[in-house]
């Protein structure tokens, strides 16, 4: 159960999250409208859960037996004493805010008890340093000395580390594994080089590499190769395998809403590349998605309400990101946007989360299509210039002035609401399996 999302399945991202299923050899794919959360009825079935992507700018809350866990790097489902998480070779590992995480965490409650046991690491995944985060704040101050704004990042180093992997010049946990001298020069090699690119970059590499060092003996243990354990997984004995993305679809490297995006691919692709699955093992699709659009940081919002409206939803929606602490913008539900996620991820089912932050409008408007010189477009604009003057075409839907809460099948919920979800569903063409109604387990109906 999620704290901000509220739903079956972690989410993760600014108009759409992703996470899926493996059963056996079959990958159930979840991406969705935004973020962060895991079905905690869902893993009391799993075996492992696989995190693809991204690094600690995620921000999941799980809330299990009324204790608010938060995930950045940790696969969610390691609350799971029966689940092995698995770190795949597309995550970005900061390795003192791994264990820092944890550490918050094992005080909250009895949900990460043996968790160094139960964490399996690809010896693939590339290293956040502390100098890659100091670079990150290097960026934005520059973006707003010479262009007056900034991409709003979580300053987590995740853009610097991805440049590092795609220069060939990044380090991976095998290099910190196998030999440790060899690292160290590619290390200092490394800072050197950013040192050189921010004259005001300090790096202490002695210091960085003493304290790396120290780290070696406490991961040698969860260390495996990716690749075979994958395929251990998919063609060994019979089991479920949840793989959790970070971030979303509308902050995809490629398709999102550049550049107010992340650095890595967080659409279904990404779990081919971020955990060595062949694509053949990817089967359902499952498309998560709020009752209505919330967006953290700067990047074009088309159906944003900046008015008493986008403050209504905030507050009843308790939206703020788990990551920065910053307050979610809020709008009207985007049929585009949605269309434009399921062009490129193939949803075959959708879960439709937070349906009761509705519950207080008599009317609601649904974004149904963009209009540009006075025309409508078919496609989603990929620049920023085009999309931020689009004109939303909208739909006025009756609301339902109905407490929700304590509905539990689809019938109970009043009339309008019910046309609501019948309406999310026409439009798109794909059926919608969940309804989120509330923080609980009991509040989540399942139509099919």
């Amino acid at each position: 159960d999620c704290n901000s999302c509220r739903d079956l399945f972690i989410l993760t991202g600014v108009k759409q999250c992703m996470v899926h299923f493996m059963h056996k050899q079959t990958t159930m794919y979840i991406p969705r409208m935004r973020p962060r959360i895991i079905s905690a009825s869902h893993m009391n079935h799993l075996h492992t859960d696989h995190r693809q992507q991204g690094g600690n700018n995620a921000g999941h809350t799980v809330v299990v037996d009324s204790v608010e866990y938060d995930f950045h790097l940790l696969p969610s489902g390691i609350i799971n004493p029966n689940v092995i998480a698995f770190i795949g070779n597309g995550v970005v590992i900061h390795l003192p805010g791994l264990f820092e995480e944890a550490a918050k965490n094992e005080k909250k409650g009895n949900g990460l008890q043996d968790w160094e046991s139960r964490l399996i690491i690809s010896d693939r995944a590339h290293i956040v340093f502390d100098f890659h985060q100091a670079a990150d704040g290097a960026q934005e101050q520059q973006r707003q000395q010479q262009a007056g704004k900034t991409l709003g990042t979580t300053k987590k180093g995740i853009g610097p580390v991805y440049s590092s992997k795609a220069s060939r010049s990044g380090l991976r946990i095998c290099d910190l594994l196998t030999d440790f001298d060899s690292f160290s020069e590619r290390f200092k090699v490394l800072a050197n080089q950013h040192m050189s690119m921010y004259p005001n970059l300090e790096v202490d590499v002695e210091g960085e590499l003493e304290k790396l060092q120290g780290y070696v003996e406490r991961i040698k243990p969860m260390v495996r190769d990716g690749v075979y354990f994958m395929y251990e997984a998919l063609h060994g004995p019979k089991k479920k395998i949840l793989v959790e993305g970070a971030n979303a679809a509308l902050l995809d490297i490629d398709f999102g809403t550049y550049p107010f995006v992340t650095s890595s691919n967080c659409t279904v692709g990404g779990v081919c590349t971020g955990l060595g699955i062949p694509p053949q093992n990817v089967g359902e699709v499952y498309g998560v998605v709020k009752a209505y659009t919330t967006r953290v940081g700067i990047g074009a919002f088309p159906t944003e309400q900046d008015n008493d409206i986008g403050e209504l939803l905030q507050s009843r929606g308790s939206e703020i990101g788990v990551t920065t602490g910053r307050r979610r913008r809020c709008g009207w539900l985007d049929l585009v946007l949605l269309k434009y996620a399921h062009m490129i991820n193939g949803f075959t089912a959708l879960a439709l989360t937070k349906l009761d932050i509705l519950d207080v409008f008599a009317e609601i408007k649904v974004g149904v299509a963009y209009k540009v010189d006075e025309k409508v477009i078919p496609h989603f604009p990929a620049n920023q210039e085009v999309l931020n003057k689009v004109e939303v075409q909208y739909v006025s839907l009756p609301g339902w002035n109905t407490n929700t809460a304590q509905s539990r099948t689809f019938e109970d919920l009043p009339t309008n609401a019910q046309n609501y979800v019948r309406f999310v569903e026409g439009h798109l063409g794909v059926p919608v399996k969940w309804i989120g109604i509330g923080k609980s387990r009991e509040s989540m109906i399942q139509l099919f």
